[in-house]
Formats: structure tokens, sequence, C-alpha cells
């Protein structure tokens, strides 16, 4: 069983259509996407029909949780009002009907960012300016007792890391699809989880893509501060409110 893994897409259609490129090529059996879809200066629109075609086992992230509900956040950030405004009453449904959390058959448990906090980063600890901590064993270990799946999905920090508990059981964040940060690879990221020979493996992979493009459409769209960050994958998240 082959699984395509993507996440964090923040209404990158350039970057999303890269991805689903590269991965009309790798014979996936099932397509898994782990939530901020649209919140982005790009096109949220395109970005959800593209999501909801492909017809995958989705859930919902902060910024779709906040997109929903504007007056959840004391501020609500500009992306998010963006892509609000641009999204069809259809497309709307789909992202207010997602889950926190869901499964893909008994093998793989999905959430953001951890099983209880879809704010929470899990493999890695968020940015400080251009510094992340990597947490321990204990905290990582903890946020997964009680499931019993052997694959274990999360996005949210827009990492891609994988990592194995000590019993085995296989964790996986995919890195972010539209939006790169501080560690200076602009490419599209995404994951393929496979299980071979009895065993869960996972393959992170890199997508090139027109980042100028991408980057031209948020200046465009009156986010300039996105420019260099989808140009360069550098900048950090602070300003891109």
């Amino acid at each position: 069983m082959r699984v395509a893994v993507l996440s964090d897409v923040h209404g990158n259609v350039p970057a999303l259509d890269a991805v689903l490129e590269d991965m009309a090529r790798q014979s996936v059996d099932a397509v898994v996407c782990l939530g901020d879809h649209v919140s982005g200066p790009i096109d949220p629109a395109g970005a959800a029909e593209r999501i909801m075609g492909l017809n995958p086992v989705a859930i919902r992230g902060n910024h779709d949780r906040w997109v929903m509900n504007l007056l959840g956040r004391p501020e609500p950030w500009s992306v998010d009002v963006f892509a609000r405004e641009r999204l069809r009453p259809e497309q709307l449904d789909w992202l207010g009907g997602l889950p926190a959390t869901a499964k893909l058959g008994d093998a793989v448990f999905m959430c953001h960012g951890t099983p209880s906090d879809d704010e929470a980063p899990w493999l890695d600890n968020f940015f400080d300016g251009r510094t992340t901590r990597l947490p321990s064993e204990a905290e990582v270990e903890r946020e997964a007792v009680g499931l019993d799946q052997p694959v274990i999905l999360c996005g949210h920090t827009h990492i891609a890391r994988t990592l194995r508990l000590s019993d085995g059981r296989l964790l996986v964040n995919p890195g972010s699809v539209g939006m790169q940060l501080v560690r200076g690879s602009p490419d599209a990221h995404y994951a393929i989880v496979e299980r071979r020979l009895g065993k869960w493996q996972t393959a992170l992979i890199s997508v090139p893509y027109d980042t100028e493009a991408a980057a031209r459409m948020a200046e465009e769209n009156g986010f300039p501060n996105w420019g260099d960050a989808l140009r360069f994958g550098w900048v950090g998240p602070e300003s891109l409110g």
C-alpha cells in the first residue's frame, strides 16, 4: 500500500500542481491531506478545487478552523480573511465539515499539530526566529499514547521529518506543499508512506516549481511579505499573517 501525504498547501496552486504532477508518477493507492489547505494569498479557491477533486482523506488545520471562524482569534490573520472571501459556498461547506483527526483504515492516524491540539507542534517545536528546538523522546512519545496505528501523520510546522517511536511506530511530517520557512528550500514538499515486506517506510519528496509565479501572485494580491518567502524559503513566519 502506497499513500501520498500532503499538508499545508496554504492556497499555493503552483506548488500544489507540481506536487500533483509528481504524485501522478508514484502509483499511489490513497491520498491524505493534513490541513491548512487554503489560507494563503495565492489561489485559495483553486487549491480547494484541486484538493476536493482528489477525494482524499482530509482533516482540518488551525488555519482552516480560523478561516471558518474569523472571530475565533483576537486579530484574524489577513490571509485567513483573504481565503474566506474567495472560497465558493460548496468549498466553505467542505472545509467546515472536515474533522480534526482521521484514520485511513487500521494503519494510519492523521492529525495536524498533535492528536489533541491543531496549534501544537509535535516532531519539531515551532520556529523562534530562525531556530527550532527538537523535542525530547519523552515529549514525542507522550503525544502518541493511546494511538494503536503503526503510522502516525502530522503537519503544522512545515518541517519534513520522519522518526520512529521506541515500539517501532512510524511518525511522519511531510513538510509543506505551499509555504517553506527558514530552511532555505523553496521547493514544494510532500511524502509517500509505503508498506513493503510487512514494514512501513517513508520517502520525503521535494519538488521544484515556479516559485517566481507564486511570489508574483502573492504580491499582486496585496501580500508583498510573502514574495521572498516563496522565492527563497528563508523567511520566518512572523511577518506572513
